[in-house]
């Protein structure tokens, strides 16, 4: 890994001390997900005693009762931000704590628990990192549902290669394709299913104009040529 790269994002499912210790030997901090009833220590903050070993923590984390936490900010009105450096059972080692806790419409509470076991980085960047994520997510989804990334059948690692390249240049040219066709740049939210839909309506469209031997200009140019080109397409 290049020197620049520190930390490394990881699901929840991968939030034990195993992949974590594997993580730590490469010099890089672990950034996850906690599941609700994780077992946290608050850390003893007290006098410690002459004699005997020294007390390390001060108490269960009950992460339903988020009162013994510090308020970051308030993210929306019935959104709260929490941190605090707390102690994993789970990895052994002391993490920053970031939690989201939600007023559901219900009246009951959510809270999301992010963590990092970089205890010195703010809060903020987990929350930023951890979103960051989905993006590389949703860039191996779409691949897989529309460009054929999971069809080669292929075992050289060259042809492999290139199917893989292949797979994922398809996927950034729709991007490109359809962010160039947007009208407002700054609202741009881009959907492979949406972009997929559009194009085989253009597709169709252009196939009844050969073979009906209609007048593409009467159509092409019609004013209801956007909604029958979107026919299909997710609202967003």
């Amino acid at each position: 890994m290049p020197d620049s790269v520190r930390y490394l994002v990881a699901d929840g499912y991968y939030c034990h001390f195993k992949f974590w210790s594997a993580v730590g030997d490469v010099d890089l901090n672990l950034i996850s997900k906690l599941r609700i009833y994780a077992d946290l220590n608050y850390l003893y903050k007290g006098e410690k005693n002459q004699r005997g070993a020294p007390r390390k923590y001060d108490g269960k984390v009950d992460c339903n009762n988020l009162k013994n936490l510090i308020v970051v900010k308030k993210l929306r009105p019935e959104v709260n931000f929490y941190s605090l450096v707390v102690g994993s059972c789970c990895l052994k080692c002391e993490v920053r704590l970031a939690v989201i806790s939600e007023l559901q419409p219900n009246g009951k509470i959510k809270n999301i628990l992010l963590f990092s076991t970089a205890i010195n980085l703010p809060s903020e960047q987990i929350i930023e990192y951890y979103q960051a994520r989905f993006q590389i997510e949703l860039i191996f989804r779409d691949p897989k549902q529309f460009t054929g990334l999971s069809d080669c059948q292929c075992r050289s690692r060259q042809r492999l290669d290139f199917h893989f390249n292949s797979c994922l240049i398809a996927l950034n040219l729709a991007k490109y394709e359809a962010y160039n066709r947007h009208s407002s740049p700054g609202t741009f939210v881009f959907s492979m299913a949406s972009y997929k839909r559009l194009e085989f309506n253009r597709h169709l469209l252009y196939t009844f104009i050969n073979n009906l031997d209609l007048d593409p200009n009467l159509i092409l140019n019609h004013l209801n040529l956007p909604s029958v080109l979107s026919y299909g397409t997710l609202a967003a």
